[in-house]
C-alpha cells in the first residue's frame, strides 16, 4: 500500500492548488489530519479482523460528510460558516477531497484494495485495468467490465488482512515480527513525497502578486 508519507505527498499537492488564498499553516495541519484519519483503523485491526482498509477506508463514510457538509453550508445559520467563515467552509471541503482522493483512491488502486461501501456492502474492492487507442481495437478499456456487473469477486473484511505496524498479522502467536512503516515502496512513491515537500517549501518563498493598476 501506498505509505502515509506518499498520501501526505500527494495531499500536499492537491492542497496546494485547491486552498487558493486560504493557504495558510492552519489549513495545512486540518488536511493532513483528515488525509491521515484512515490510517486510524489500523488500530481497530486489533478488536476486528480486516478492520484496516474497511472502518474508515470506505466512501460510504466520505458520503455522509459531504452530505452533512452541504446541509449544513446551505443553512442560514451554519454553524460552520458561523464559527470559523467562509474560510472554515473552503477548507472543510477541501479536506474531505484531499481525504478522499489522495488515500481513499490511491489505496483503492494497491494490495486488496478497499472495502469501499462498508458497511453497506462487505467486499474489497480494487481499481485496476488499462485504457489506450489502438489503431487496430480503436478505444480499448479494462477498467469496468461492462459484460459483467455483477457486484464483485473481492474478499470480505473477515477474509482480508492488510498488514500495517501496528497489526502487521493476523496470527495471534506469531513469534517475532519485522513491523515495518513504509516510506516509499516505489519510485513514483518517492517522487510523490518529494514533489509535495517542495510545492510546500516553494509556496512558503512566494510573494504576492502585485496590485493591479
Amino acid at each position: 500500500m501506498p505509505a502515509s508519507t506518499v498520501h501526505v505527498g500527494f495531499g500536499l499537492l492537491l492542497a496546494a492548488g485547491l486552498l487558493g488564498r486560504y493557504y495558510d499553516r492552519k489549513a495545512l495541519f486540518v488536511i493532513v489530519a483528515a488525509l491521515l484519519l484512515p490510517e486510524a483503523d489500523a488500530l481497530a485491526g486489533w478488536v476486528m479482523a480486516g478492520a484496516h482498509r474497511t472502518f474508515l477506508h470506505n466512501y460510504v463514510f466520505t458520503a455522509v460528510v459531504a452530505a452533512a457538509l452541504w446541509w449544513d453550508t446551505r443553512r442560514s445559520e451554519s454553524w460552520l460558516r458561523g464559527r470559523f467563515g467562509q474560510y472554515g467552509v473552503h477548507v472543510a471541503w477541501v479536506a474531505l477531497f484531499v481525504h478522499t482522493f489522495a488515500h481513499l483512491a490511491l489505496d483503492w488502486a494497491h494490495l486488496d484494495g478497499i472495502n469501499a461501501l462498508w458497511p453497506l456492502h462487505d467486499e474489497f474492492f480494487r481499481l485496476e485495468g488499462e485504457a489506450y487507442l489502438s489503431s487496430e481495437e480503436g478505444f480499448v478499456q479494462t477498467v469496468v467490465d461492462l459484460e459483467d456487473v455483477s457486484v464483485g469477486d473481492g474478499a470480505s473484511r473477515a477474509e482480508t488482512h492488510v498488514a500495517t505496524p501496528a497489526d502487521p498479522t493476523p496470527d495471534p502467536d506469531p513469534g517475532p515480527v519485522d513491523r515495518r512503516a513504509p516510506i516509499a515502496v516505489d519510485g513514483w512513491q518517492l517522487y510523490l513525497v518529494v514533489i509535495g515537500i517542495f510545492v510546500v517549501v516553494a509556496k512558503r518563498f512566494q510573494s504576492e502578486p502585485p496590485e493591479q493598476i
